[in-house]
């Protein structure tokens, strides 16, 4: 069994934070999970101290604050800058996708329409992250 992990996952999406909710509740581990509804958000969690999640899952299209300006300031950032972060939204734009790994991503998922397969690229994503090593700051 791997670790449990601390989850932040930035999504402006009502639905979708439920629908991961409702994978993250069915695991057989039991992660921690924090929200931000968009990136601006998620840099006030992360600027507080005690909460450095050990991986990021987060939208593009987001308002106020969108993934790739978010990911532009946490990837300049030298206390954040190490965090696995994972895009996992609904563009398959190549420009976007080509954007997400020039700044540093760890992955580019594009939501499945079906939750059974939403479900298994979730589970596949958060399993692979259990078995790595993770840098604890």
């Amino acid at each position: 069994m791997g670790k449990t992990l601390t989850i932040l996952l930035i999504e402006d999406d009502v639905i979708e934070v439920m629908k991961f909710n409702r994978v993250i509740n069915s695991l057989a581990i039991k992660h921690k999970l924090v929200e931000a509804n968009n990136g601006e958000e998620a840099l006030s969690i992360l600027k507080m101290k005690g909460v450095t999640p050990d991986i990021i899952l987060l939208d593009l299209n987001m308002p106020k604050l969108n993934g790739i300006e978010f990911l532009r300031i946490l990837k300049n950032d030298d206390f954040l800058k190490h965090i696995p972060s994972v895009v996992f939204t609904t563009s398959n734009n190549p420009n976007d996708i080509l954007e997400c790994f020039r700044i540093g991503i760890a992955g580019y998922i594009i939501k499945p329409l079906k939750y059974e397969d939403y479900f298994v690229r979730i589970k596949q994503t958060l399993d692979y992250w259990c078995g790595n090593e993770l840098i604890y700051s």
